[in-house]
């Protein structure tokens, strides 16, 4: 399996992973799927401001990792935040370990302290995922997501880099 870099003629493959968790899970709470335009843009802004977009491939993308700063502002620029989202076939298969530790190495040699998740408290897996490969429950800020006519807790966890 390839870890690379990100490009925009990897937007459709990307948008095709995420946009079945758009529409029918509560792993993201954004309800606006995503078009292949919207992931080269996203692609191309964190390429700009340093950050990265990584995928897993075999014969197919696998799966992808991006991260960007947690929050905005200068007294934020050590605190990064990331989204990782892989196809059902690439569970369990170490794609998702890959890609973390390439999101990590990338933020972390770029100057960033820690990684923040972002976790919808109904993605256990998510939850336990994050665990595995070293991130700490930090916080849950209740009924932070509201998606299918549902408040959702929001689990953070962190990871020093």
């Amino acid at each position: 399996m390839l870890i690379r870099p990100a490009t925009a003629a990897d937007a459709a493959a990307i948008a095709a992973i995420w946009n079945p968790y758009i529409r029918d899970t509560a792993v993201t709470f954004n309800p606006v799927e995503k078009s292949a335009a919207d992931v080269a843009a996203l692609i191309a802004a964190r390429d700009r401001l340093g950050h990265a977009t990584f995928v897993a491939e075999e014969e197919a993308i696998l799966g992808f990792a991006s991260y960007a700063q947690f929050r905005a502002g200068v007294g934020y620029r050590t605190c990064m935040e990331h989204s990782i989202l892989l196809a059902p076939a690439a569970r369990g298969r170490g794609a998702g370990r890959g890609l973390m530790t390439a999101v990590c190495e990338h933020a972390g040699q770029a100057g960033a302290h820690q990684m923040i998740a972002g976790v919808s408290a109904e993605n256990a897996d998510g939850v336990a995922f994050h665990a595995a490969v070293g991130f700490v429950e930090i916080a849950r800020v209740r009924e932070a997501g509201h998606k299918f006519g549902r408040f959702i807790d929001l689990v953070l966890m962190q990871k020093f880099l």
